[in-house]
C-alpha cells in the first residue's frame, strides 16, 4: 500500500508568483487553511518543493 500526504496550505497565495498559484490550485489547495490528501509520488513530492514555503506537510498511512 502506497504511503499519502496530507498537504495543509498554511499560507495565503495572495502576492505569490503566478508559478506558485498554479502549483496550488494543481494541488487542489483554493483557501487559506485547507488540507488535502495525494499519494506520494514523486511529482507531487516536486510540487511540494516548489510551495514548501506555503504548505505543511504530514505523511499518513
Amino acid at each position: 500500500m502506497s504511503k499519502k500526504l496530507k498537504i495543509t496550505q498554511v499560507k495565503s497565495g495572495i502576492g505569490a508568483l503566478k508559478k506558485h498559484k498554479d502549483t496550488l490550485r494543481a494541488l487542489k489547495l483554493t483557501h487559506h487553511q485547507k488540507s488535502v490528501v495525494h499519494n506520494d509520488t514523486p511529482q507531487i513530492r516536486g510540487m511540494i518543493f516548489k510551495v514548501q514555503h506555503l504548505v505543511k506537510v504530514e505523511e499518513i498511512d
